[in-house]
């Protein structure tokens, strides 16, 4: 069997060779073990980094040869970058993980003997969350909970850590939306799967490339590309407003025609506005979101361009 191993590389100059080092060591064991065959390879994903990270790649291209790089024309994001590896890469069984080696490369060699078994996707699954802080802990888990909430088939703990053999990845070549969450469309893919549990450990060097900001949006993407659930959401808000609007309506009226109770206020007349008028905003501004992706869908514009294979 010729496994291939995509990672995609953003600014990853510090941790790159030895990345290669133990992906290079793992592919010479598992062929020297007649796991995988000896012509396996690594393809490294340069997603137009701004340092060093290309010329290593070249370098590593030189000194192993298993390693090969494609260099994307610009910077596209994680997601596209992990596309453009599978896409390109060749075999009959294709893992991707991260470079910064947090995910335990050595979980491969379980990969592997799940693929043998006849399972065409093995998801890796962070068995933990130590190595996080609370604050990342909790809203990690929190995004994975609201996504089985909003009925997102999506893989617990599972991030970008996966085997899939040639079929599932030429069936993947079927989905063609540009707003990418791998994590939610790969299980859409439904060929026999299983999971892998690994410990995750702290990042070999270098700064994380998904800053709080970049992980908010990328949880935003996730939900509103895989569910319709917050456009439902504003219409039960609605009716429920409207509802409630109705009883405020009789008790106003009871109050003016059968007491003397009605004191002409300022709040009764503002707050009801304001409080609207905000869940107003709110849903337009949702609504506005998934416009927003329905445009981007219908330009048809490439995902990645690949600028040099080597």
């Amino acid at each position: 069997m010729v496994l291939s191993i995509v990672v995609p590389c953003y600014n990853e100059e510090e941790v790159l060779e030895e990345t290669a080092s133990r992906l290079t060591g793992l592919l010479d064991r598992l062929a020297a073990e007649k796991k995988i065959s000896a012509a396996s390879k690594i393809y490294f994903v340069d997603d137009g980094s701004k340092d060093r990270t290309w010329e290593l790649i070249a370098q590593l291209n030189e000194t192993y040869p298993s390693v090969h790089g494609i260099k994307l024309s610009r910077n596209r994001g994680h997601q596209n970058a992990l596309l453009a590896g599978l896409y390109t890469a060749e075999g009959d069984a294709l893992v991707s993980i991260d470079a910064d080696l947090q995910d335990d490369v050595n979980v491969i060699e379980e990969m592997v003997e799940r693929f043998h078994e006849g399972y065409e996707i093995v998801y890796g699954v962070r068995k933990e969350r130590k190595t996080d802080s609370f604050f990342k802990r909790a809203t990690a888990e929190g995004f994975y909970k609201i996504m089985h909430l909003m009925g997102v088939d999506i893989v617990f703990n599972h991030a970008d850590y996966r085997l899939m053999s040639r079929r599932a990845v030429e069936e993947l070549k079927h989905y063609h939306e540009v707003n990418l969450f791998l994590r939610a469309m790969v299980p859409m893919i439904g060929f026999k799967s299983t999971s892998v549990y690994y410990d995750r450990a702290e990042r070999f060097a270098g700064e994380s490339k998904y800053p709080l900001k970049k992980m908010l949006s990328f949880a935003w993407d996730g939900i509103t590309s895989f569910s319709v659930v917050p456009l439902r959401l504003i219409t039960t808000t609605g009716v429920l407003i409207f509802v409630m609007s109705i009883f405020i309506s009789l008790w106003v009226l009871w109050i003016k025609l059968f007491t003397d109770d009605a004191v002409p206020g300022w709040a009764s007349t503002v707050l009801p506005i304001y409080f609207i008028g905000g869940i107003q905003v709110f849903s337009i501004g949702i609504v506005g979101e998934y416009i927003g992706k329905m445009y981007m869908e219908t330009k048809r514009r490439p995902r990645f361009i690949i600028e040099t294979v080597i």
